[in-house]
């Protein structure tokens, strides 16, 4: 652990850079050689880690002119992360990217074509009840459409953890299901099945808390909306 020596050019140091990392104790700084840990995600992490670099590399191979379309239509989609001021906009990039997991989490995996953003439409989402099919449980919502709104456009993707009745949600511990078909216009139902969900929480119960949240994804262009919570007790 070699001590930082201060010069005319450089006072003091923080961070990494090249084989090198500099840090501080009891108010001296020290330089020892960076390290490079492995990162040792879950299977399903290392799965989205993939997907996501994939993504990066199909917006690498797109053609400039189609990289500043992305961008163009980007000027008019606000980030879903604060601050929600109504000044702040995504990049090209991120649409793509956005688009890109969308078509993914549908099993329709491709190099999306620009497309203009559009509001989503009102709609709702309430849990109406459970049932158990072997290892699996399978989530019946009551959902909402606008009638005017196309059947079939859009689909509800869920991330959903299973805990103690009373216990508090774990984000880490969530984990994302999509439902089994597009949503219908009008009055409908939504069917989520959470599949080994005795085992993926290790939890063996005969009553459940279920915290989740939803998004709409869009068939057409991939992207979705801001998510939604909801959490709910079931008993089996």
């Amino acid at each position: 652990m070699p001590q930082f020596r201060p010069s005319i050019l450089i006072t003091d140091a923080y961070g990494s850079a090249g084989d090198l990392t500099w840090y501080h104790r009891n108010g001296k700084c020290y330089t020892r050689k960076r390290s490079h840990p492995v990162y040792g995600g879950t299977a399903g992490q290392l799965e989205h880690l993939d997907v996501h670099r994939r993504a990066l590399a199909a917006w690498r191979s797109i053609p400039h002119q189609t990289q500043l379309e992305w961008n163009a239509l980007a000027e008019d989609v606000e980030p879903h992360r604060p601050p929600f001021d109504h000044k702040a906009n995504i990049s090209g990039q991120n649409l793509f990217v956005s688009a890109y997991h969308g078509f993914y989490t549908l099993g329709d995996e491709h190099v999306p074509s620009p497309q203009a953003w559009e509001p989503f439409p009102p709609h709702n989402l309430e849990f109406q009840d459970a049932s158990v099919d072997g290892t699996d449980l399978r989530l019946c919502f009551h959902s909402y459409f606008p009638e005017t709104e196309p059947a079939g456009r859009y689909q509800v993707l869920t991330k959903i953890q299973l805990t103690k009745p009373g216990y508090g949600r774990k984000p880490g511990l969530m984990r994302n299901f999509l439902a089994s078909a597009p949503c219908a216009s009008g009055d409908g139902c939504v069917f989520v099945t959470v599949d080994n969900f005795r085992e993926r929480w290790d939890l063996d119960l005969d009553e459940y808390q279920v915290h989740g949240q939803y998004v709409l994804l869009d068939r057409q262009t991939g992207y979705r909306n801001i998510h939604r919570e909801f959490s709910f007790s079931v008993k089996l």
